[in-house]
C-alpha cells in the first residue's frame, strides 16, 4: 500500500537521491549546497510544500508544489516537481502523489492544479493524460541571467 505523507526528517537521504534522480531526468546540475537549501526551503515558512510516497516503509516517490495568486483566480496550485523511483514506477506512485496535491488544492479553495513537463516525457505523459487535460500550451524561458 503507498502511504503519502509530509517529508518528514528521517526522509532527508532518501529524499535527496530522488530529487537527484528528478534533476538528472532534467539534465539540471545542483550543488550538494543546493540540495541542502531546497530541503531547508521545503520544511521551512515560505509556502512551499514537499510530499513523499512510501511503499513498505521506503521513500519511493516526492513531490513539490506551493500555491501562488493569479491575475484571474486568488489561489491556484503549482506541482513543480515529480519523481518515482524507476523500480517502482507503473505502480500508482506518482498517481497517488498527484492526488494528494490535488486533495491538498481542493482543502485550500485553490480552482487549479497544473505542471509543465518536457515534451519528450512519454512515460510521464501517459499517466498525465490519464489524469489530467493537456491544454496546448508550450513553455518559453528567457534567461535573465
Amino acid at each position: 500500500m503507498i502511504e503519502v505523507t509530509a517529508l518528514r526528517a528521517e526522509d532527508r537521504a532518501r529524499w535527496e537521491v530522488l530529487a537527484r534522480g528528478y534533476k538528472a531526468f532534467y539534465r539540471t546540475d545542483v550543488s550538494p549546497a543546493g540540495y541542502d537549501e531546497a530541503w531547508r526551503r521545503l520544511h521551512g515558512n515560505e509556502g512551499l510544500f514537499g510530499l513523499g510516497a512510501h511503499l513498505d516503509g521506503r521513500l519511493v516517490g516526492i513531490t513539490h508544489y506551493l500555491f501562488h495568486k493569479s491575475v484571474w483566480m486568488a489561489d491556484v496550485c503549482y506541482l513543480q516537481d515529480l519523481f518515482t523511483d524507476e523500480a517502482v514506477r507503473g505502480r500508482g506512485v506518482a498517481r497517488a502523489l498527484i492526488e494528494a496535491v490535488a486533495a491538498d488544492a481542493r482543502s485550500r479553495g485553490a480552482p487549479r492544479l497544473y505542471w509543465l513537463t518536457q515534451e519528450d516525457n512519454a512515460r510521464g505523459r501517459a499517466l498525465y493524460d490519464k489524469v489530467a487535460r493537456f491544454q496546448g500550451f508550450i513553455r518559453y524561458d528567457y534567461s535573465i541571467a
